[in-house]
């Protein structure tokens, strides 16, 4: 167990995550700007977009990067400047850092090395989205982005299908039609809100039923960065999908996917783990030993 007092007097050797504008500058906090001109370093998913950001508020701190790609090196690397007193300041490219963005690596690996993390509130497109949904917000899953391949995509939509809470997904201009379409095949036709380049100068909500946000993107071209926020399950939606395959055995039941959705067994048995809610290891012994 570990415990942290942020404020104890401690300033150096500590870890500031810093949220940055998903798009309006003027959505950054004067902590966040003091924050970054006060600490030793700035670690940037691209320091590219940071400059600018930087630049705009004439804030000249040292900047390197730490993304995807070197993440391991340059985590080392930043743990020895912990080790030699200095702070450091995590930014994403816009947001949380963290959130669908680098970050949490590192924070794990300060925290495993008792240093000190500083989260800043701060600007988030999930959230921006949700609030302005108009759908439930007391209870909400965010699940960032959804699989690419479609096989994958389909599993994880089966396996939340159930959940009551509001769903929040990123998407890609590129993949939301697609997206929107297999939402619909899987979850229904619940309430669905589309928020499109958020706090941008073209900011869109798009609110309404999944078949009418559907035909309103097969008639649209799409651009920008969007959040796609679904109707959590209601109970009667889920009364009437939960036990459609109460009359199968295990067996049966992952057959079921093999044959109609085209799943790999491994996924069937996930799929089947998941409506059954069973470990995944006894559907796994079940399926091929009765098999």
């Amino acid at each position: 167990m570990k415990i942290q007092k942020s404020f104890s007097g401690q300033e150096n050797s500590t870890v500031y995550v810093i949220p940055t504008p998903i798009g309006n500058l003027e959505d950054i906090t004067f902590r966040a700007l003091r924050v970054l001109k006060e600490v030793s370093i700035i670690a940037a998913e691209d320091t590219r977009n940071t400059k600018k950001l930087l630049h705009h508020f004439d804030i000249s701190s040292y900047l390197i990067s730490y993304h995807e790609h070197n993440k391991e090196t340059r985590g080392r690397q930043l743990l020895d400047r912990l080790d030699n007193g200095e702070s450091i300041a995590i930014v994403s490219d816009a947001g949380m850092p963290g959130i669908s963005d680098p970050g949490y690596e590192f924070v794990q690996t300060a925290i495993e090395s008792d240093y000190p993390v500083v989260v800043l509130p701060g600007a988030n497109a999930a959230l921006c989205a949700l609030a302005g949904s108009g759908l439930p917000a007391d209870e909400f899953l965010f699940y960032g982005f959804l699989p690419r391949k479609k096989k994958e995509k389909e599993t994880e939509l089966a396996r939340i299908r159930l959940i009551s809470g509001t769903l929040i997904f990123y998407e890609s201009p590129f993949r939301i039609k697609d997206t929107l379409k297999m939402v619909y095949t899987h979850l229904g036709n619940r309430r669905v809100t589309i928020a499109r380049e958020l706090t941008k100068k073209f900011e869109e909500y798009v609110r309404g039923t999944a078949a009418e946000i559907i035909d309103w993107a097969d008639k649209t071209e799409l651009k920008g960065e969007f959040c796609l926020v679904v109707e959590g399950a209601s109970q009667e939606w889920t009364q009437e999908n939960d036990r459609w395959w109460s009359s199968l055995s295990v067996v049966e039941h992952v057959s079921h996917y093999i044959n109609e959705s085209d799943l790999s067994s491994k996924d069937a048995i996930k799929c089947t783990a998941s409506d059954r809610r069973m470990p995944k290891r006894d559907v796994y012994q079940a399926y091929h030993i009765d098999q």
